[in-house]
């Protein structure tokens, strides 16, 4: 080709020769007689154009070398390369070539892909190893942590280190904040934000309003590829974040997907997007942000929708087991060091190890060690678990996250062969445990087959992951995970990483030398608690006094210390409160079943044993992640233990500002001194 130097439109030739010829353009596909029939913009429309062209134009650019030009052109300098050395002439039939051509380049895009965040597009494949996003702003908290995780499972060789087991992510898609900001403006929602009451009301209002088309048209393209149920979880701006927890504090949705309608699951879809949303603007959301000093107005939500992690069984789908780890253990016994971490597992979805119920703690450092005798983990033994109900296909979202759940007996599991490996039998009579469902008798949830005889390498990973994650992210890691432990060809289980996020663990160094105490001014000690450092400027301490305690009325105890809490916040006080059993429990029976909003503004929480109501320690996550975060003292006074108590007389002694049914509320004339010395395991209150 030739260019008239001295023609008027110069530029413009060399514009064009160098966009039609060079590869700088769209990828114009020709035929033989190079009459355009197609054209791509991008690989993705380039490798889908392959497929359908004409053979006769592939042999025409492929012995020119188009493609390989193209794709050099545009950066994509690797997969040029593997292009290049291909000849027509290598090939003994024309299939044979446009296959190869179409797995080189397909081959190149995912490695290149891989463990990035991904800009969705219509109609692309969404696979394991990326995180796709949709719309534009920031992933939140947990988007934060999948990207990271992702990266960190497709930057690190795991098989070297753990040959026999698969660490992988769900297929995620994530839907950054300007949506959310585009909802909120574009259906005109700040009036009903501001002056609406009533968040059932709030909720109708946000399920009125409309997503953008933009999303909602990558939304059905989207859910065309998720054939199993759906999580769909809240990512907010702050949430996780390694200031301040909002940990539970916003709405999850697990979605059964499973309606004949594709057009009904596509709507139940949007609309568990939108009450993600409304959830910002909840009353626990708000009473969580006043008392941490946020402002409502600087959160942003962003959603993530994840593949949920399982199988189904009869009308019911769950994963095998699922449960939380931590990379610091505030309660360690025997040898067992802080830094090593602990593990909590149950069976079915992970909401029931999150929530605090009865399931099993286990050191991933030490799986063999019994935390508990064998009667009382036959107390302490999951008897319940969560999963998705696949005959609920026509959801009322109304009913907030147990929409689509069902909580059934473990039984239920036994029946479904889930229990194959997780659960043993525990004999009364010699209070002994037989690992395995081969003997009758009382079944106690205990993984000993994966645990303590390895079917599966699970604490080796959790040890593996931990660590890894505390030293990548530079701080000690909260994880949830789920595993499947149905094995593919190779003999793999699959654990999946679901979510990752900061933990506070031991903060400042406080040394405590009982000898320098004056016993006068005591008024808690105990050998078992969390947290470490000292805190100040509280003159406040709400306590349940033992003679008002009814074990039956614990639920009204929640609502009173609700309002108590309140008060305190309209007072701009901090308090220690003291109170029976397991704080924030869901079985009424061993424990206050409170929220963490309505104790959020307690600086130093007390779980106490009373007599005929004993204490097993709270292991809930969303509470070790609040107060190990805000800094929050977490202590446990059980009376039969000499070595711990509480000073109940001095109690009564001091200014009573706040009386109910259940709780009092005293004020001390000078700030309590509140020491924790985490390396001696000393907790002190004195006055």
């Amino acid at each position: 080709m030739f260019i008239y130097k001295n023609s008027e439109t110069l530029y413009q030739d060399f514009l064009k020769f160098i966009t039609n010829n060079l590869g700088f353009g769209d990828f114009i596909f020709k035929d033989k007689d190079e009459n355009e029939i197609a054209r791509a913009s991008n690989v993705n429309e380039f490798e889908k154009k392959l497929r359908t062209i004409p053979i006769d134009s592939l042999l025409f650019h492929g012995a020119k070398d188009d493609l390989s030009m193209w794709l050099m052109a545009r950066g994509e300098i690797r997969a040029a390369n593997k292009l290049i050395p291909k000849k027509v002439s290598d090939f003994d039939n024309f299939d044979e070539l446009r296959e190869t051509v179409v797995k080189l380049i397909q081959a190149y895009r995912s490695e290149k892909a891989t463990g990035n965040v991904i800009p969705y597009e219509k109609g692309m494949n969404i696979e394991e190893g990326n995180v796709y996003s949709l719309a534009e702003g920031s992933m939140g908290g947990k988007g934060r942590g999948l990207a990271f995780i992702n990266a960190l499972i497709n930057n690190y060789n795991f098989s070297r280190f753990l040959p026999d087991i698969k660490i992988r992510t769900p297929r995620t898609v994530i839907i950054r904040t300007s949506e959310f900001e585009s909802f909120i403006e574009n259906n005109d929602l700040h009036s009903v934000i501001h002056n609406e009451k009533d968040h059932q009301k709030l909720k109708f209002a946000f399920l009125q309003a409309h997503l953008t088309d933009d999303l909602k048209k990558k939304l059905r393209s989207v859910l065309k590829s998720f054939k199993m149920p759906i999580a769909v979880r809240s990512s907010g701006l702050f949430e996780d974040s390694i200031s301040q927890p909002f940990a539970g504090i916003f709405e999850t949705y697990l979605l059964p997907n499973s309606h004949d309608d594709f057009e009904i699951r596509l709507q139940q879809t949007y609309d568990a997007i939108k009450l993600v949303y409304a959830s910002v603007f909840s009353s626990t959301a708000k009473g969580y942000v006043e008392a941490i000093s946020y402002k409502l107005e600087d959160e942003k939500m962003a959603v993530v929708l994840q593949e949920v992690v399982g199988h189904q069984y009869e009308n019911l789908y769950y994963p095998h087991l699922s449960g939380v780890a931590l990379s610091y253990n505030y309660y360690p016994i025997a040898h067992m060091k802080p830094e090593e971490g602990f593990a909590v597992a149950a069976v079915g979805l992970g909401k029931y190890v999150v929530e605090g119920q009865k399931a099993f703690r286990f050191s991933p450092k030490y799986p063999g060690i019994e935390i508990n005798s064998p009667k009382n983990q036959f107390k302490n033994s999951q008897v319940k678990f969560f999963a998705i109900d696949l005959n609920r296909k026509n959801l009322n979202l109304f009913d907030g996250e147990m929409a689509g759940l069902s909580y059934e007996d473990i039984s239920i599991a036994e029946k479904h062969g889930t229990l194959k490996h997780s659960a043993s039998v525990y004999n009364p009579d010699s209070d002994t445990i037989y690992p395995g469902l081969s003997k009758p008798g009382p079944r106690i949830v205990n993984f000993a087959n994966i645990l303590k005889y390895n079917y599966i390498p699970l604490h080796q990973t959790l040890d593996l992951v931990l660590n890894l994650g505390r030293d990548a992210m530079g701080s000690a890691i909260e994880i949830e995970y789920a595993v499947d432990l149905t094995k593919d060809k190779d003999g793999h289980a699959s654990f999946y990483i679901l979510q990752i996020k900061p933990l506070i663990s031991a903060g400042y160094d406080c040394k405590i030398d009982m000898k320098d105490v004056d016993k006068e001014s005591i008024v808690l000690y105990t050998e078992k608690g969390m947290g470490n450092g000292t805190i100040e400027n509280v003159c406040n301490l709400i306590y349940l006094d033992p003679e008002r305690f009814d074990k039956s009325k614990t639920e009204e105890m929640a609502k009173e210390i609700e309002e108590l809490n309140s008060f305190m916040i309209s007072q701009n006080k901090k308090y220690v409160l003291i109170g029976p059993g397991r704080w924030g429990t869901r079985d009424k029976w061993i424990g206050i079943p409170v929220n963490w909003y309505q104790i959020s503004n307690a600086k130093v929480i007390v779980e106490t044993s009373l007599d005929n109501f004993p204490l097993d320690a709270s292991s809930g996550s969303h509470f070790f992640h609040n107060v190990t975060s805000m800094d929050v003292g977490y202590f446990t006074v059980q009376s039969e233990m000499s070595n711990n108590y509480i000073k109940y007389d001095l109690l009564k002694e001091q200014t009573v500002i706040r009386m109910g049914n259940f709780f009092s509320v005293v004020e001390f004339k000078k700030p309590l001194s509140i020491k924790m010395d985490g390396k001696k395991r000393i907790y002190l209150i004195t006055r």
